[in-house]
């Protein structure tokens, strides 16, 4: 059988070029075992593909997240995917000869000699940058930025590549300097940040730009700038500095969601609050980070951001929270009876079916309570949450007495339905993680109307 033809083996490479790396693995695996000629031929294009995407990584791995956008919406130096593999090519080009040096030893999967792979990594990244100054429109072809805009990229684009090899040398201790760095581990930091400044005059941020892309909490490049800033972390000094940036960047990211979270309206479906929550969670651990890590003045501009982002998620905080127990009652069906004398009270009702559109309102308020367990401090909402969640507890616990009274009583004619109630009484209980008064409330509605001395074979089930 023919084999694929020169032209077809090139359209072939363009085409798995864009392939993503786990389409590209599960490619490879089903051609092996096709039969043919062909399918030789494939298997080959993909295992060199495959070859050149690990050596590819060896050497930008440095700078590789700065080709995807931030999960979390914080603003920072990102450039177009599809640049990547033009700017490989161009730069390993230059080093073919050294390309199998970057290659892992196949029984330990570790380079043959670190060293020489370092030294090529290094290396291929000045060639990276030199590509892009040389040859901006091979690499970054015209897109439609501005023309500004775009000299501004390509030259962050080849400032990051220079830069690649020495962060390389810093990210190892990456996860040391967001935590307790030591006073070594510190001037580690502050060498490697003078020697980027060395490089280029913007070289110390773009240095912390390419650990920033790495950091999956953004909040913890506080630590690397106040780390790595003569300004010793007090918002009169840092506000000037060339890493103000990146506090400014959080602040900005935070009063957007504070915008969202301030204009809230549900979003309907079973989990209305995902999303707030998430929001409320984010923003109080940037804030709490920027209390740990910044001296930021009452009157200074941070100071002043920080405090309103506060004040404004406090006051959705507290609407929220204070609907809670009427959302609550809503899916707990109660009724009037009269008392002696003209005294009312209520009593569960338990001959009505509750409609799913309360009982899923009545959780997602509940979680909400919980989720904000942690956030609320950070707002000035942690008392009124406390007192909700006081209140909800004992009212729900209230209400399962009062329901189970009942069943055992007779005083119902749908027992099962009942006991659903019941348990779903348990489900908000569990919720608002009061397990143990959840538990309580499982194994009574486990022998709930039974007659005195049945052996119920689900009692003291939890």
């Amino acid at each position: 059988m023919a084999g694929l033809s020169v032209a077809h083996l090139a359209a072939l490479a363009q085409m798995i070029e864009r392939v993503p790396d786990a389409t590209l693995e599960k490619l490879s695996v089903a051609v092996m075992s096709m039969p043919g000629e062909k399918a030789d031929e494939l298997a080959r294009v993909l295992a060199d593909e495959t070859k050149d995407r690990k050596r590819r990584f060896r050497v930008l791995r440095p700078i590789l997240p700065m080709f995807r956008p931030r999960a979390d919406g914080v603003e920072a130096i990102r450039f177009p995917a599809a640049v990547l593999p033009r700017l490989w090519k161009a730069a390993s080009a230059k080093e073919k000869s050294w390309l199998p040096k970057l290659d892992n030893d196949p029984l330990t999967g570790q380079p043959l000699d670190p060293a020489i792979a370092d030294a090529v990594a290094s290396r291929i990244c000045l060639a990276a940058a030199a590509a892009v100054r040389d040859r901006p429109d091979v690499i970054w072809p015209d897109n439609g930025m501005s023309s500004s805009d775009r000299q501004a990229s390509l030259a962050a684009l080849a400032g990051v590549c220079d830069l690649a090899s020495l962060a390389a040398r810093g990210l190892p201790s990456l996860t040391v300097w967001i935590g307790r760095p030591n006073e070594d581990q510190l001037a580690e930091l502050r060498l490697l940040v003078r020697d980027a400044a060395a490089v280029a005059p913007e070289g110390a941020q773009r240095l912390l730009e390419i650990l920033f892309a790495h950091l999956e909490d953004p909040s913890r490049i506080l630590r690397l700038v106040v780390h790595a800033s003569t300004a010793a972390g007090r918002e009169i000094f840092l506000f000037d500095s060339e890493l103000a940036v990146f506090v400014t960047r959080l602040i900005k990211t935070v009063e957007d969601r504070v915008a969202r979270i301030s204009t809230y309206r549900g979003d309907g479906g079973p989990d209305p609050f995902a999303v707030l929550r998430d929001d409320i969670a984010w923003c109080a651990t940037v804030l709490n980070e920027l209390d740990l890590t910044i001296q930021m003045q009452p009157g200074g501009v941070w100071g002043k951001q920080a405090r309103d982002a506060r004040l404004r998620v406090n006051a959705t905080l507290h609407k929220l929270l204070s609907k809670a127990e009427a959302t609550v009652e809503k899916a707990l069906p109660t009724a009037k009876i009269q008392g002696s004398g003209r005294i009312a009270r209520t009593t569960p009702m338990l001959d009505v079916a509750v409609p799913s559109e309360a009982r899923e309102a009545a959780l997602a308020s509940l979680a909400l309570v919980r989720a904000v367990r942690s956030s609320a401090s950070v707002f000035g909402s942690e008392t009124l949450r406390y007192k909700v969640l006081q209140t909800l507890t004992d009212r729900l616990a209230t209400y399962a007495d009062q329901a189970l009274d009942r069943i055992n009583r007779n005083d119902v004619a749908n027992v099962e339905q009942a006991r659903q109630i019941v348990l779903m009484v348990a489900d908000f209980l569990t919720t608002l993680e009061a397990i143990d008064e959840a538990k309580t409330v499982r194994r009574r509605v486990a022998v709930a109307g039974a007659p005195m001395g049945h052996n119920d074979p689900s009692r003291g089930a939890a």
